[in-house]
């Protein structure tokens, strides 16, 4: 699958219920983030608290554009924490925090619109 940026793409193929239910996006609140200068693309590195069920992860985000470093922590944000971990650069990303490109093509955290539980899972 060929993920973009382009608002006027085409919708992905049709998926089974369940296979959107295989995907967990969960709720979390970012701890502590810090700047990725070793990181290919401008990106910063993130620890999420989900809750005691799955706990604090890992997330490289390229939020640069959209976000300063101190505005982060407190913040809640949804993220897949079902894929396998992935190593960019030097620094092992274990969940993957979701957004939608702006305008400009930067990247705008996807969050709820009132604070939940960490952990509450996309339903």
């Amino acid at each position: 699958m060929h993920l973009t940026h382009d608002p006027a793409a085409l919708p992905a193929d049709t998926i089974d219920f369940d296979d959107f239910l295989a995907v967990d996006i969960r709720i979390g609140t970012i701890v502590s983030a810090e700047a990725y200068p070793d990181a290919r693309k401008p990106a910063y590195k993130l620890l999420i608290d989900f809750g005691p069920g799955i706990g604090h992860k890992k997330s490289s985000a390229q939020i640069t554009e959209n976000y300063t470093l101190d505005a982060l922590p407190g913040r809640q944000v949804a993220a897949v924490v079902n894929f396998a971990p992935r190593q960019i650069g030097k620094f092992l990303s274990e969940v993957l925090t979701l957004g939608f490109a702006d305008e400009a093509g930067a990247v705008t955290l996807f969050a709820p619109d009132k604070a939940v539980p960490n952990g509450a899972r996309l339903f």
